[in-house]
């Protein structure tokens, strides 16, 4: 991924920071995309520490015109992007469907699938632009089943995954490739917001899922549309 520009929502922390520290690593320049600055910082802090290149952006991805405004900031600075990541996502409520607030729903709709649009809406130029654009979105093994009380997430995943594909479809004749990670159980803040009182030891780390993102982002990867397990 040497002089890659990639750029990774929900960098703060989790999945995010894992990718992003990857990706630093392989050697590209990651832009780091979160709403919590100290996370974001600690990323570039060791971003730094390994020789890498980084760019912070405090971006709460709920103001979905600011995505459009960021669009237009990397075309101006890099005039490209080779890899998208859209990691960052909610868990909303564990609840029946019919107890789920309005508010809750949006929000969670709002992060876990519009914000994915506006983020192809707004960087799929700049993916055209690279010469094998890459992008990849993170699901969850909660869309294969009706798992109960999951309605709002497992719902947004779902959608999140046909939106995928379906762009996917359309940039099926270019250099472009999108793809889905589902990561499994992996030890992060959202898993111990639905498991409350779980041992995290006993689940995996976020940098052990991260050669799957390494693989998605080659240059030479030929699918395009599908859902990955780690």
């Amino acid at each position: 991924m040497k002089n890659k520009i990639a750029l990774i929502t929900g960098a703060s922390r989790g999945i995010g920071a894992a990718i992003a520290k990857r990706y630093a690593n392989e050697g590209a320049h990651v832009i780091l995309l979160g709403r919590t600055v100290s996370g974001l910082e600690e990323v570039d802090d060791y971003v730094k520490s390994v020789g890498g290149d980084s760019t912070i952006v405090p971006l709460d991805l709920m103001q979905h015109d600011k995505i459009d405004e960021l669009g237009g900031i990397i075309a101006k600075r890099f005039g490209r992007l080779d890899v998208l990541v859209g990691n960052a996502g909610m868990l909303g409520h564990l609840c029946p469907v019919g107890h789920i607030e309005p508010s809750v729903w949006d929000k969670t709709f709002g992060l876990n699938v519009t914000a994915n649009y506006r983020l192809i809406r707004s960087f799929d130029p700049l993916l055209r632009q690279a010469t094998a654009g890459r992008a990849i979105f993170v699901s969850s093994g909660v869309t294969k089943s009706a798992m109960p009380y999951w309605g709002a997430y497992s719902a947004s995943k779902a959608a999140l995954e046909q939106l995928i594909k379906i762009y996917a479809a359309e940039i099926g004749k270019s250099n472009m490739k999108a793809n889905l990670v589902d990561p499994g159980m992996v030890a992060t803040k959202m898993l111990a917001e639905a498991m409350p009182g779980a041992n995290m030891n006993d689940f995996i780390n976020p940098e052990e899922i991260t050669d799957i993102f390494v693989e998605l982002a080659s240059q030479n990867l030929k699918d395009n549309g599908k859902v990955f397990g780690v």
